[in-house]
């Protein structure tokens, strides 16, 4: 059995910028930066993952995120192998984005408005927001 699947919530490093390929077929690449835990002195450091998304999802992403937005990432790893001009082995690695989430409430305002605009237009405000009854705790069996 083989089984490849990452999860990633961090942060991008920069507005993302939409390409397209030859056959019209949308590309975003794209880092995410993911702060590891302090270290004894309490200083943080951070990984910065080199992603990239496709179609929808790519077109998602440069919607509705900017530099700095939080993000949530289900996808898999990929790496290459090929050789440079001089014959030297060159080796990279990315995440290629299977699912892509909001992250936490630090989308910009904008991005938030358009994600409610758009379930307006298509109908579907009505399981939006519903308000919360007051709930008592549930016993926990353990």
């Amino acid at each position: 059995m083989n089984i490849n699947k990452v999860i990633l919530m961090g942060r991008l490093t920069a507005d993302p910028e939409l390409k397209k390929t030859q056959n019209d077929t949308s590309v975003l690449q794209f880092t995410v930066a993911i702060n590891r835990k302090k270290d004894k002195n309490g200083d943080v450091k951070a990984d910065f993952i080199d992603c990239v998304a496709f179609r929808q999802r790519a077109e998602f992403v440069t919607k509705y995120f900017r530099k700095g937005s939080s993000i949530v990432m289900f996808g898999r790893i990929e790496t290459d192998i090929w050789s440079d001009q001089e014959g030297h082995t060159r080796k990279s690695t990315r995440v290629i984005a299977d699912e892509v989430n909001f992250g936490g409430s630090k989308a910009p305002d904008s991005a938030k408005k358009d994600v409610i605009e758009g379930e307006k237009a298509s109908g579907k405000t009505e399981d939006m927001f519903e308000p919360m009854e007051d709930m008592d705790e549930p016993e926990l069996p353990f």
